[in-house]
């Protein structure tokens, strides 16, 4: 099976899970070559560029998108409806390494950086300890999915509305691994420095903006360590990500 193809998709389910955020099951013959922690590029109608929304879940031949109203392009995906198709470009983009899935791990997630770590979670199960944090309860999603596939789950909100009150940070157990980890910046930043800290590997899922999305254009550059006589280099979130190992991602 090719890399990466374009297919057009029927859309088979469509949830609305709050305010903002949806919940679209689609069929893809190229659910076959995904692997957690990569992305698709849906077209959108009317729009020039297409739009890069993280896979949450991969069945034998469907794939699961969780995302959230952010502008027009993801406003106008979010109208559509069962039965309707999408023309996606999947599966793009590196993935979670898992390793040893009978070891003691964290998935760690931040808002709507929570979809993407479903489907690696999964293939954990008990042995993963899975910390989520939201704005409120009202933004809370996924929290029985990840129990349904057994793990650990630590819920956080920002004002205690729901679960435990404080960062996410602050609530990694002692016996975890390796962390894997998608959301904002700063707690992206708090767990690189967590991991160094405590001399275990990293894994953290980039979010920018991007055109091509398969690393033919400089839309999606990031700074990363580098054995360079600078010390750094720009890689491609599409390309060279959207998961990397935490210590070569430069957040300065």
């Amino acid at each position: 099976m090719k890399k990466y193809d374009v297919e057009s998709c029927e859309i088979l389910r469509k949830e609305q899970l709050t305010e903002d955020i949806f919940d679209v099951t689609v069929r893809s013959q190229m659910a076959k070559a995904a692997v957690p922690g990569q992305f698709a590029h849906i077209f959108v109608p009317g729009k020039t560029l297409r739009r890069p929304i993280s896979i949450c879940e991969i069945g034998e031949e469907t794939l699961r998108f969780v995302f959230q109203i952010r502008g027009d392009g993801t406003r106008i995906l979010a109208e559509s409806r069962v039965g309707d198709f999408w023309d996606i470009l999947v599966p793009l983009g590196n993935g979670f390494t898992l390793g040893d899935l009978s070891r003691k791990v964290c998935f760690v997630g931040g808002g709507i950086g929570v979809p993407p770590l479903l489907e690696a979670a999964k293939r954990f199960g008990r042995n993963a300890t899975v910390i989520t944090g939201f704005r409120n309860a009202g933004a809370v999603i996924l929290q029985e999915d990840f129990k349904r596939a057994g793990c650990g789950l630590i819920l956080t909100t920002d004002d205690g509305s729901a679960g435990e009150h404080g960062l996410v940070t602050a609530f990694l157990p002692e016996d975890c691994r390796e962390i894997f980890a998608c959301g904002p910046t700063p707690m992206l930043k708090a767990l690189q420095a967590e991991a160094e800290k405590r001399g275990i590997p990293c894994q953290i899922s980039l979010e920018e903006r991007m055109a091509c999305g398969v690393g033919a254009c400089l839309g999606c550059a990031c700074k990363l360590r580098a054995d360079t006589e600078s010390g750094w280099r720009y890689g491609h979130v599409c390309k060279d990500g959207p998961v990397f190992d935490a210590r070569l991602v430069d957040f300065t």
